[in-house]
């Protein structure tokens, strides 16, 4: 039988990164790990809420979080900083209040940036937050798989791979379909792989969505 692991876990240290970065006792963790996840939880879903013209722009790539002794600095990469930075009545000033209401910090305590990625179509998370949008829209989903991997085959040099899963086009019976272009060598460890799950709520139920992105850096 396959064993299936995760691409990213399975590179850390390799090629990947940890997006969490703390010094604290190991009693300490679960509850760092919990804020960590209640932070990612809120700004997606405050770009989301606030941003209209999200699925034009892209989304957030990923979110770095940095806890020092008295501060908490959230890097947010997004595809569309200078959108958010605009925006009448919003901004980073709203968003870091918000965010400190929830957390129960002051706001010299809490520092939030906002990084553009060059590249927003490189990116798994923002790519499947198109999928999933699209979907939403009884888009067929041949149709967005084909035109995903067209958007990401214009800024990637190496492979891409989709799979979704579930109730496609409104079918009785859930079946899984993927698509992939160029290579996507999920058993080298030195591989550069990108990869995102996101899950997509339909009339017919709910879409899961995998992406796998390969850059090719030789």
């Amino acid at each position: 039988m396959g064993r299936k692991i995760h691409p990213l876990g399975f590179r850390l240290g390799v090629s990947q990164k940890h997006y969490s970065y703390r010094f604290a006792q190991r009693k300490d963790y679960p509850k760092f790990l919990e804020g960590d996840r209640k932070i990612r939880d809120f700004v997606e879903k405050y770009i989301r809420t606030h941003v209209k013209s999200v699925s034009n722009y892209g989304g957030v790539g990923h979110i770095e979080i940095q806890r020092k002794t008295d501060l908490i600095q959230i890097d947010i990469h997004t595809g569309f900083p200078d959108l958010l930075i605009e925006e009448q009545s919003l901004g980073i000033s709203q968003m870091k209040s918000d965010l400190g209401n929830i957390l129960g910090l002051e706001s010299r305590n809490l520092r939030v940036t906002l990084t553009g990625v060059t590249q927003p179509y490189g990116e798994p998370k923002i790519l499947a937050e198109h999928v999933a949008s699209q979907l939403r829209s009884r888009v067929p989903f041949r149709r967005t798989m084909k035109k995903t991997i067209e958007l990401a085959g214009r800024t990637n040099g190496g492979g891409i791979k989709i799979q979704i899963a579930g109730r496609l086009n409104g079918s009785e019976m859930a079946r899984v379909e993927w698509a992939r272009e160029g290579r996507v060598p999920l058993q080298t460890i030195k591989a550069n792989v990108s990869y995102c799950y996101h899950p997509a709520q339909t009339i017919h139920g709910v879409l899961g969505i995998k992406i796998w992105i390969f850059r090719d850096t030789q």
